[in-house]
């Protein structure tokens, strides 16, 4: 019976144990994942050309630039479920708002405790189920500059995580973001988290405090976990090479302020990690993409270390008002070889007034 409780518990034991550590390297990290198939395809490298609804996620500034459309996402269907919709509306010529709404949650997870009743028998419609999910809500605020090519955005995101009735959380923060044109270059810079992003945590331990003791594990307390700022500068180039066919690379690079990282310049506490993509088009019609993220050091089994990096690749449609974006990627990132197919479906509803609807 102890065993049994102990792997009924294993997911929200290993919730809990980040819940009260002030700093977790690793917080929020579904936010870290990524939204739309285009964006996937190029290695995350989004910043500066990121222009349509997905640019509350990538950089709100982006949002300036966002045409009416209507889009879905829904990553690890089966056995979790990620699900990104967003809203975008122009106020005028200058200034958008939008929502955007993020789910990665595991449903249906089997909760046993009671599986055993007061007698020892085993009653299998004792057994119930629950769910593990993370949620992010970002309203954002964009607006164009006086200055030509400037743009100024940003983002007040509430995050909350529940794990069915045992445990669940809170939390507030805030991001910025910029683009500027300079000719047929785009500079880009991103501030994640800007004032530090704070989760509360609350536990209902009751009816499971004879299961931590048992397996050994401390009861956990209420607490706060808190995801430190990060930094996202990019640039990209867009021209033409001919008349029909365009031409748009760029690179971002990620700084992180939680220490030492396995990327590729580590140290404490700051930390670099490249990424970088390219798109060529033809007549707006049709898009071939590919990226690279993810350099890490990765220590052999005869202790010797190599390098890995994972490449991304990806194709686009354009038919009229509907856009079609499929994407190759690792979503999971790390040094596994999971790779996911990735759909995004964007339709053009009400160009005229740049007005942007999601579909789960």
């Amino acid at each position: 019976m102890t065993q049994l409780k102990t792997s009924l518990f294993a997911l929200c034991i290993g919730l809990s144990t980040t819940a009260y550590c002030q700093a977790p390297k690793y917080s929020n990290e579904f936010l870290g994942i990524g939204v739309g198939a285009q964006a996937l395809s190029l290695g995350g490298a989004f910043a500066a050309q990121t222009h349509d609804v997905t640019a509350g996620f990538w950089n709100p500034a982006g949002l300036t630039e966002i045409e009416g459309n209507m889009m879905h996402n829904e990553y690890f269907s089966g056995i979790a479920k990620y699900d990104y919709g967003a809203l975008g509306i122009k106020i005028d010529d200058n200034k958008t708002i939008g929502i955007s709404v993020i789910r990665f949650a595991v449903d249906d997870i089997p909760y046993t405790i009671d599986l055993i009743d007061e007698n020892g028998n085993i009653d299998y419609d004792r057994i119930k189920t629950f769910s593990s999910g993370d949620y992010s809500f970002i309203f954002s605020f964009a607006k164009k500059m006086k200055k030509e090519g400037l743009r100024f955005g940003g983002n007040a995101k509430v995050i909350h995580r529940k794990t069915g009735d045992f445990a669940k959380a809170w939390g507030f923060g805030l991001d910025a973001g910029a683009q500027y044109d300079v000719g047929n270059w785009t500079l880009a810079a991103v501030g994640k988290d800007i004032t530090s992003t704070f989760n509360a945590w609350s536990f209902n331990t009751e009816d499971l405090e004879k299961v931590f003791i048992q397996t050994g594990n401390e009861i956990p307390e209420n607490g706060l976990e808190i995801t430190l700022p990060r930094l996202i500068l990019g640039v990209a180039l867009k021209t033409q090479l001919t008349s029909k066919i365009s031409f748009t690379p760029e690179a971002n690079i990620d700084i992180t302020f939680d220490g030492k990282r396995n990327v590729v310049i580590k140290s404490d506490p700051m930390s670099i990690d490249p990424k970088a993509g390219v798109e060529f088009g033809y007549d707006g019609f049709i898009f071939v993409r590919g990226g690279f993220n993810n350099i890490q050091q990765i220590k052999n089994i005869d202790q010797s270390t190599s390098t890995s990096v994972q490449p991304n690749i990806g194709v686009g449609l354009r038919l009229k008002s509907l856009f079609i974006d499929y994407a190759l990627t690792n979503i999971g990132g790390g040094a596994t070889d999971l790779y996911s197919n990735v759909f995004s479906l964007k339709l053009n509803i009400n160009k005229q007034k740049n007005v942007a609807v999601p579909n789960n």
